[in-house]
């Protein structure tokens, strides 16, 4: 089934079952496995290894958590570009994400309340290359994909977080 098919598809299900649109995703557990080194894994046996920068007590041994919340965000958007132009008909070339923040390690230490553990800001640079498309629709398409992209979302918006301690 072609892309195009695929959210053709699944966007008529939705429409006319909605009550079957929200659910909860699927967890990724993280267990300690040495120093500040930790392996993730989700219920199909999704695994990725996570390490911190030396700099802090890590050994650098695998990409930190931050870095996988950006290449999360460049992928998903990426996909996002892909299935909008198939749902519009755009034949794409290329597509190129980039996703750099910038942080301030005092907010991750706790060295200063008044400066965030996370991203002081996120960039987002989306390099398309699609037949037809002027730099206003290549815009439009861009925009729409990190507007829907989940990551991005949860970037950009105050998400509700339940801290559970059993």
């Amino acid at each position: 089934m072609s892309i195009a098919d695929a959210v053709s598809s699944a966007s008529a299900y939705l429409t006319e079952h909605p009550d079957e649109a929200r659910y909860r995703d699927s967890n990724a557990r993280a267990r300690l496995e040495s120093g500040l080194r930790v392996e993730v894994t989700g219920p199909n046996g999704e695994q990725v290894a996570m390490d911190m920068p030396a700099g802090i007590g890590g050994t650098a041994s695998a990409p930190s958590p931050g870095w996988f919340m950006r290449a999360a965000a460049a992928s998903c958007i990426a996909s996002l570009v892909a299935i909008r132009a198939a749902a519009t008909g755009v034949s794409l070339r290329s597509v190129d994400v980039t996703v750099d923040s910038e942080s301030d390690d005092r907010g991750i230490l706790g060295l200063d309340p008044s400066i965030p553990a996370g991203p002081l800001s996120t960039r987002i640079v989306v390099a398309i290359d699609a037949a037809g498309l002027d730099r206003q629709a290549t815009h439009a398409l861009a925009a729409w994909a990190v507007a829907h992209c989940p990551v991005s979302d949860a970037i950009a918006r105050a998400v509700p977080l339940e801290l559970e301690v059993p």
